[in-house]
């Protein structure tokens, strides 16, 4: 018998999402689409099932990146694929000591490469110069970034889970001998894909308000400490129901407020010099 399409309902569950993305019920109906509402329902996901992740899903994944933009289709990203447990092992340890990185059946290293590019170069005997500007850089770290999150929403599409791991950047030239990386190539991100387990019970996290974030015609500055302000007490709210007694502005002054709030990436310039990297 073919299912009755029921239009209230599907509004009802479209207003659902949006309002566990803003922490509140939504003031308009925006249009939604199957894929706004996967991406809608995203969740960083930090215990996995020990299940395996099969190879053409992991193929699918990639195939699903490789459909992002890529800056004049120069396409300067790579991703390591790594499931031996001792190896994840090693990256967890470099990667803040996450035990879900071990955990997880599949974690996926992404990749600025300028090797591949090198490589082509000394084959037809042409410099590189181009390639030792920030630049340059910046257009491998947008790269990597557009392919890694449209490979997240693929897996998260394909009933797995995800999350990003900024950590992979704590200790950019361990983490590359690990991986036995080529000088002009270093990790950007990992992400960690696996089956959710029965206990993950991780919800989806307010976002700043559209207010804060969307500027029409011009940037509107007066517009963001009130957005903040009501963007604080929403969060509030969401790390108290996870036992937490964080917030939002705490986190951001702790990242930014001191050097030791980056974690060691405040050698991330050293670091891309010495991957290859000479920055001008």
């Amino acid at each position: 018998m073919t299912a009755v399409h029921d239009p209230t309902a599907t509004r009802d569950a479209d207003a659902t999402l949006l309002a566990g993305r803003y922490g509140s019920t939504p003031r308009t109906a925006p249009q939604v689409t199957d894929v706004i509402r996967q991406q809608l329902a995203h969740r960083s996901v930090r215990s996995f099932r020990p299940d395996p992740v099969p190879e053409p899903a992991v193929e699918a994944i990639v195939a699903a990146a490789q459909s992002a933009p890529t800056s004049s289709n120069l396409q300067t990203w790579s991703v390591v694929v790594v499931r031996d447990p001792d190896l994840k092992d090693r990256l967890a340890a470099l990667s803040g000591d996450q035990e879900f990185i071990r955990q997880a059946p599949v974690f996926l290293v992404w990749l600025v490469d300028f090797a591949r590019i090198a490589q082509v170069a000394d084959r037809h005997d042409h410099g590189l110069e181009g390639a030792d500007y920030v630049e340059s850089a910046l257009v491998g770290f947008v790269d990597v970034s557009l392919a890694a999150q449209n490979a997240s929403l693929a897996a998260e599409s394909l009933g797995l889970g995800t999350v990003f791991v900024g950590a992979a950047r704590n200790n950019p030239e361990d983490l590359a001998a690990a991986l036995q990386l080529p000088a002009r190539v270093v990790a950007a991100f990992g992400l960690a894909v696996g089956h959710p387990a029965p206990s993950e019970s991780s919800r989806v996290k307010p976002r700043l308000p559209q207010t804060a974030v969307v500027h029409h015609e011009r940037y509107q500055e007066h517009t963001q400490l009130p957005a903040v302000d009501e963007y604080e007490q929403t969060i509030r709210v969401f790390y108290e129901g996870e036992g937490l007694s964080h917030s939002w502005i705490d986190r951001v002054l702790a990242r930014f407020g001191t050097v030791a709030g980056l974690n060691g990436r405040d050698r991330i310039g050293e670091a891309l010099r010495n991957r290859g990297f000479d920055l001008r």
